[in-house]
């Protein structure tokens, strides 16, 4: 199920077990060549693609790999095989022919969004190749999120071939382009430009409207229309806040959800497992940060649940022995961050980088009850996007 476990599975793989992800590529770059399909799969079961769901999450697999030192593997195949997916002939793209004629999918906001996501991640496995002309094309593409966006409504919103917009039913109405989610759902999956969706709805706008997001959200997140944790299309959108300079809301939220859509017993999880997602959403949270893109190993700091976790590092792929996260006045009541420091030295950013954590080291928090809204809020202390590198 790449289309789940892209997101944070993957991402966390890459730090505690990036031997699987390692086989996980070669597994894939396996099956396209035997299946004669000649592109990745985005959902196989036992070895064929199904062609269940969106988009092209392998190639966000495989560009993390590379860009995090996994490389065991035949690196100009795989990026054959990415370039191919989101480009090429043969593809799971049945749409790519529209979207590139138009800018967007017609009377598609899922396809639009994901397209131009998992463009940006083949356009960075490219660029760090050296590939320069793909590497510009597919960063191109990625903004086509722009060409979605009706500020009349004030979301993203589905259009039609010749450019009208299509019927418009309200953000929480299901369908209209959308899947398995609505328009005020998926509306947030512009994970590689946050700074640029910021700038597109106007900061005051985003903020208000993603906390809404969360305060009409039911309190034991089953399925909903609004920050649906049962499904992960909005897995990242918790940890966005940060990027519009109010980390604070990112901790808050962070730990509500932990604490709510989580718990022991069959009930212990507020939607499908999905083969690992929905729990390595929790491990990483849990940990203290998750990451918004996960191809651009920028990883959000949130609301640490644990005093103290040590994580042991492969040293077959890594020279760092152990990253420890260590959360000071930790309590049920004391979920902001006061202060930080890294490796002993003040962190004045809410985000820490993927290499930092594989160095080897500690991240050290202080936290409180109320928030310390001077700490990573700074506009230049903001995470990296697209638009703001």
């Amino acid at each position: 199920s790449g289309w789940d476990v892209f997101r944070s599975q993957y991402p966390l793989l890459s730090i505690i077990r990036p031997d699987v992800v390692n086989d996980t590529v070669n597994s894939l770059m396996q099956q396209a060549e035997l299946s004669g399909n000649g592109f990745l799969a985005r959902w196989e079961f036992v070895g064929v693609e199904s062609g269940c769901m969106i988009g092209d999450p392998a190639v966000s697999v495989f560009a993390d790999a590379y860009l995090r030192g996994i490389r065991g593997y035949d690196v100009e195949k795989a990026y054959l095989l990415c370039r191919q997916s989101v480009m090429g002939t043969k593809r799971g793209r049945g749409n790519l022919t529209a979207y590139n004629e138009h800018g967007f999918v017609p009377k598609e906001i899922s396809w639009t969004l994901e397209n131009a996501y998992f463009d940006y991640c083949a356009g960075r496995f490219a660029e760090a190749l050296g590939k320069t002309n793909d590497a510009n094309a597919l960063f191109a593409r990625s903004l086509n999120y722009k060409n979605i966006y009706d500020p009349e409504v004030g979301n993203m919103r589905a259009r039609n071939a010749d450019g009208s917009w299509s019927p418009w039913r309200g953000a929480t109405g299901h369908g209209q382009g959308c899947v398995e989610s609505n328009p005020y759902q998926q509306g947030w999956f512009v994970p590689h430009d946050v700074e640029g969706l910021i700038k597109l709805m106007g900061k005051d706008y985003f903020l208000s409207y993603l906390t809404d997001f969360f305060e009409k959200t039911p309190t034991n997140f089953k399925w909903n229309d609004y920050y649906n944790h049962a499904n992960e299309p909005v897995h990242h959108v918790p940890y966005m806040f940060t990027y519009a300079g109010a980390p604070w809301l990112s901790q808050k939220w962070s730990r509500f959800i932990m604490e709510n859509a989580y718990g022991s017993g069959v009930k212990g999880l507020c939607g499908n497992e999905d083969v690992g997602q929905m729990s390595a959403w929790y491990i990483l949270s849990a940990i203290g940060f998750h990451p918004v893109s996960p191809v651009d190993g920028i990883y959000i700091i949130g609301s640490p649940l644990f005093d103290k976790v040590s994580i042991r590092l492969d040293r077959k792929y890594y020279k760092g022995r152990d990253f420890t996260v260590i959360a000071r006045n930790n309590s049920a009541q004391n979920v902001y961050i006061q202060s930080a420091k890294l490796n002993g030295k003040p962190l004045e950013r809410a985000w820490i980088k993927h290499q930092e954590i594989v160095n080897g080291g500690t991240l050290e928090l202080v936290m409180g009850p109320t928030p310390n809204k001077e700490w990573g809020s700074a506009e230049s202390q903001r995470p990296p996007s697209l638009s703001k590198p």
